[in-house]
């Protein structure tokens, strides 16, 4: 199952997948059937543990938009990673538990980059006040920055790649791991929401 596949999953209600039954069963069953492979324990395991990944993300950062971005990424880091989860060594939700814990330290990594980015842009901006031209420059790259920092992780993840980075499309899906469709959709998205929040802005404004 892709990456792309399981945030799907994980997104919407989750059914018993099509010449199944349900899994009901108990917090074993699920742990051993995720390590197997199956897709129902995934779900399985995201319905009865996602909210508790969610609780520690959101008390952590403190903003509900990038704990429901950490969830996604711990359950599609559980799936890829499921080879290494040893039941008989520690419970699925302990195991779940230390993954939260590592996303969390990375959503506030790239939190600090970003905070540092805008310091130092704006610092940036004040030198080149002097100049007319290059300031207007300036200004608009720290508004792009700062409307790319409230974007969903992944839109910003790959806008970032496209105009920091200067890669196209394709080697963002070839980098990421992602379907090149998924790359050029969240490209879209990502542009789309900034265009909105900078239209609010100059109104507002």
């Amino acid at each position: 199952m892709t990456a792309h596949r399981i945030t799907s999953d994980l997104d919407g209600p989750a059914e018993p997948y099509p010449g199944h039954a349900p899994l009901e069963d108990g917090d074993d069953r699920i742990a051993r059937g995720l390590v197997r492979g199956d897709e129902r324990c995934l779900a399985a395991a995201y319905r009865r543990w996602g909210r508790l990944v969610h609780t520690l993300a959101a008390r952590a950062l403190g903003d509900p938009r990038e704990a429901e971005d950490v969830t996604q990424q711990v359950f599609v880091a559980a799936w890829r990673g499921r080879a290494g989860f040893r039941p008989e060594r520690g419970t699925l939700p302990a195991w779940l538990t230390g993954i939260t814990r590592r996303k969390i330290a990375d959503a506030l990594t790239a939190r600090t980059r970003r905070t540092e980015l805008v310091a130092t842009l704006g610092a940036a901006l004040e030198h080149e006040a002097r100049t007319a031209e290059r300031s207007d420059r300036v200004l608009d790259r720290m508004v792009v920055t700062e409307e790319l920092a409230r974007l969903p992780r992944v839109q910003r993840d790959v806008l970032e790649l496209a105009y920091f980075a200067d890669l196209t499309q394709t080697q963002i899906a070839d980098r990421t791991g992602m379907p090149l469709g998924t790359v050029k959709s969240h490209a879209r998205r990502g542009l789309q929401r900034m265009r909105h929040s900078l239209a609010v802005a100059a109104v507002d404004g």
